[in-house]
């Protein structure tokens, strides 16, 4: 194990123990300002996530903004590999996927300009750390060689971490959303 796999680990483990602590204590409405931020984009094909464990749920914006536009969400297909996006309705049925997340019953793949990003920690910069697969970095550095794509983390504000131990291929957040803040990067 190297020193930043290691660092990595470690920073993970810290992570999610502060997210299931704020999991634990949340309250209704901590989707508004995810709301808010895709009012403004109405209409502009997106990709939110299907919550696992103790990610902050974003479906009640995901619901809003499939009344205005296309809503997908993330399927992995295999490790190694950029995900795919398929069209998410909020009544829609629903089948597992991997890792715990419910993906549609059919798939209808699209690619989305803006992408909700789950995450374990992000920091003030725009870095952010996730799961460890790479299923993100990869998805949106072959999105953005194509056009511009948004990275919209959304977060519990006690994810936030201080020097993240991030790489060269770690895919920067355009913006970051929390229960009670949104923070744009300038890139």
């Amino acid at each position: 194990m190297t020193d930043l796999t290691a660092t990595k680990t470690q920073a993970r483990k810290a992570a999610f123990a502060r997210r299931k602590d704020a999991y634990a204590m949340h309250k209704p409405g901590v989707a508004g300002h995810l709301s808010e931020v895709l009012a403004g984009y109405r209409g502009v094909p997106l990709s939110g996530y299907m919550p696992i464990r103790t990610e902050i749920d974003p479906l009640a914006a995901m619901a809003e903004a499939a009344a205005h536009g296309p809503v997908a969400v993330p399927v992995i297909l295999a490790a190694g590999q950029p995900l795919k996006f398929s069209r998410w309705q909020p009544e829609a049925p629903l089948r597992d996927g991997p890792f715990g997340a419910k993906v549609p019953e059919v798939d209808d793949f699209f690619e989305p300009e803006i992408l909700i990003v789950p995450l374990v920690a992000f920091d003030v910069r725009g870095g952010r750390l996730g799961y460890g697969g790479g299923f993100y970095d990869r998805t949106l550095e072959r999105l953005r060689a194509k056009r511009p794509t948004l990275a919209i983390g959304f977060a519990f504000d006690a994810q936030e971490a201080q020097d993240l131990p991030l790489e060269p291929t770690d895919q920067p957040l355009d913006m970051l959303i929390t229960e009670s803040r949104v923070l744009q990067f300038l890139r």
